[in-house]
């Protein structure tokens, strides 16, 4: 089968499960969308091809949008492989793939920080991190903070900051706009 069959029948399987899961018989969901059960029957069955008018009338009825409806599956969209970044000390694992705000776990190995203007950054935004393991020793500004498992921070980013793991690494899971991704995730590959 194509990739395109393979997207066509994902799309038929998800239509099906997602009207399943709600509990809807082929008329119910006929009722929300406009099509008549036979119609929706022949779609989910492929024994009729779908318009994109007919896909967005769906998606609306199903609580869903079109490009979740849509999206192809692969490898990549399941495992996350860890982006290292071993001369700063860093490995990441990006959880999240839309865009605005980024989720990403981080393994941090560098040592504490040094108090100073190579270490220390300045970045528009905020940024938000727990740590899961470990404790991260954060320089902001004047002040030195130890947040240690299980504790979160949340800070402006606009006040120089650097950080790192006292006494071994430490494991953290970050929210970053779009300044601390391109701060914090950018030389990782």
């Amino acid at each position: 089968m194509t990739q395109d069959g393979d997207l066509d029948g994902l799309v038929r399987m998800r239509i099906r499960g997602l009207r399943l899961a709600r509990g809807w018989s082929l008329d119910d969901l006929a009722g929300r969308c406009y099509l008549s059960p036979s119609t929706l029957s022949r779609i989910e069955t492929g024994h009729r091809r779908i318009s994109l008018d007919q896909l967005t009338t769906l998606a609306r009825a199903l609580g869903t949008t079109l490009d979740q409806l849509v999206e192809s599956v692969s490898d990549d969209d399941v495992v996350i492989r860890p982006q290292r970044d071993e001369a700063r000390g860093m490995i990441a694992w990006v959880l999240s793939r839309e865009p605005g705000l980024t989720v990403a776990k981080m393994r941090v190995t560098r040592p504490e920080p040094r108090r100073s203007a190579d270490e220390m950054k300045v970045h528009p935004g905020k940024d938000w991190f727990v740590v899961l393991s470990g404790t991260i020793v954060l320089l902001l500004g004047e002040r030195t903070i130890l947040v240690e498992a299980g504790q979160a921070a949340e800070f402006s980013t606009m006040i120089p900051h650097a950080f790192g793991a006292r006494g071994g690494p430490a494991e953290v899971l970050a929210i970053l706009d779009h300044d601390g991704e391109r701060i914090h995730l950018r030389q990782l590959s």
